[in-house]
């Protein structure tokens, strides 16, 4: 595997970090800030710098290269497979009215089954339900084929996300990367550190990612009289203090963001199905909890590998990054201690993380979580 990469401040050229190197028919990974993605002459510039490159982009709400979180730029990572190979593919939920299942169903559909190792998944993070998405695409995949990835950011604007294929970043695109080889390794995990408080309430009235009613009141009236003050600066407020949701006793908690409000209706929209019936908490963490939470999420992660990563992808929560302010490199420097330093990373904070649960091979929509795709051939 051979690796080259390089970050763009506002204004400013690429300056590579890594030897410029000719690489065949890279992937070439884009994460940036949604304001210098909407440059039009954005992607004929990657282009030109890698020709045969299958360039993808996604929005973000921080840019993660190497041991590094920045905002305003756009990070870039090229990837030549000396061992396996790639395929991408992607779609626009407009194309399927807004129908993720189906989209995911369709997308997956098109990858060649035979020597298929993992699926990586850029999406749309501002209106697309990602619980729906991966149903979509579980549905359609076998379960030896591992499914990783996240939603797209908008820093805390929350106005749109980008996303795209070998074409100018788009609103409500979805991109899917395929990756084959006999040799590829290709693990992943997620983890939070969020803690449970208040009472717990049951979800009496839902649709998909739609939360109307909590114990029979309305969600949103009841969640501004927890927020108090800082109801006011919904929905950046809500990052702070998201639900956990468990759709039974014995289930695995889910952590799920408030992605906007709805005031007309009086409603959340979640970045994810919220089931009826299910027992709800709010949540909060603090910068050591969020630290170790990306440390564990890393010892899951190289957990059983056979080898040692040589590129890791990282997907951070936004809600992550409010909490940590300053401190925001802590938790890549966490993951950093575990998987080494021999191992190229970029990453993105985003509006909502896939992996699995450790331990499991189905992959779940998770928010405020660090989730890892660790790759080596």
């Amino acid at each position: 595997m051979k690796i080259v990469q390089a970050k763009k401040d506002k204004g400013a050229d690429f300056v590579f970090i890594t030897d410029k190197i000719n690489l065949v028919e890279p992937l070439v990974l884009v994460f940036g800030n949604r304001l210098l993605l909407e440059d039009q002459n954005l992607y004929a510039e990657i282009k030109e710098m890698f020709p045969a490159g299958n360039i993808v982009f996604g929005s973000t709400s921080g840019e993660i290269l190497e041991d590094k979180v920045s905002d305003n730029t756009i990070v870039l990572t090229a990837i030549e497979f000396e061992k396996s190979s790639y395929l991408v593919k992607s779609k626009n939920v407009k194309e399927f009215d807004n129908n993720e299942t189906a989209l995911g169903s369709q997308l997956i559909s098109e990858f060649p089954k035979k020597g298929l190792k993992h699926v990586y998944v850029i999406s749309e993070g501002s209106t697309v339900n990602g619980s729906a998405l991966i149903e979509g695409i579980e549905k359609e995949k076998h379960i030896s084929i591992g499914l990783s990835g996240g939603l797209c950011g908008d820093d805390d604007r929350f106005e749109k996300t980008l996303a795209s294929y070998n074409s100018n970043p788009k609103e409500g695109e979805i991109v899917a990367v395929g990756f084959y080889g006999d040799t590829l390794e290709v693990t992943s995990a997620n983890y939070g550190g969020w803690t449970g408080f208040g009472p717990e309430r049951i979800i009496t009235k839902s649709k998909g990612n739609i939360l109307y009613e909590l114990d029979g009141k309305p969600a949103l009236d009841l969640y501004k009289k927890y927020l108090g003050d800082k109801a006011n600066e919904l929905p950046k407020s809500a990052l702070l203090y998201p639900l956990s949701v468990k759709t039974s006793e014995n289930a695995q908690p889910i952590v799920r963001t408030i992605l906007n409000i709805d005031e007309d209706q009086n409603t959340m929209i979640l970045a994810g199905d919220v089931p009826e019936g299910s027992i709800v908490q709010l949540m909060m963490s603090t910068v050591d909890d969020i630290a170790e939470g990306a440390s564990i999420a890393a010892k899951y992660a190289t957990k059983n590998r056979e080898k040692r990563p040589e590129l890791a992808l990282l997907v951070s929560c936004i809600g992550r990054k409010l909490v940590m302010d300053q401190r925001t490199e802590e938790e890549v420097e966490e993951v950093l201690d575990v998987i080494g330093n021999q191992s190229k990373i970029i990453g993105y904070y985003s509006y909502g993380e896939m992996a699995p649960f450790e331990g499991d091979n189905a992959c779940k929509l998770h928010n405020q979580t660090m989730t890892l795709t660790l790759i080596s051939e």
